[in-house]
């Protein structure tokens, strides 16, 4: 049997804003509607399909592995945000890049409070 992630929904208050900030923060395409979604599409074919629901949201965590170049651009692009970020997914460790493995990650969270991830290596 083979089985792989094809699509995950990403509950929020405003599916425009959530799918168009991590799309320009991962420097992805544009999401495209899908019926009543926004689908932002990642290179090995998985896609987060953006749903506007009504509050309250469960906030959900959501992890991106990318190169350790592309983490520098996307880290700058997070700074550029104003956005907080911390090394660890509990939010203790605030400012700082986890260097777990010899490879780098952050935390943050997106307009709805799902936790975000970036890291450079599993």
């Amino acid at each position: 049997m083979s089985a792989q992630l094809n699509h995950t929904i990403v509950w929020c208050r405003d599916k425009q804003l959530s799918a168009n900030f991590l799309a320009d923060l991962l420097g992805l395409p544009a999401p495209q509607p899908f019926g009543p979604m926004l689908v932002v599409k990642f290179d090995n074919g998985v896609s987060l399909d953006f749903y506007d629901n009504d509050p309250p949201i469960a906030s959900q965590h959501y992890a991106f592995l990318i190169g350790e170049d592309d983490f520098d651009e996307v880290f700058a692009r997070l700074l550029a945000h104003g956005q907080q970020w911390w090394a660890d997914p509990g939010k203790q460790r605030p400012k700082e890049i986890n260097e777990f493995a010899g490879g780098r990650r952050v935390y943050f969270d997106n307009p709805d409070g799902h936790l975000l991830e970036i890291f450079t290596r599993e």
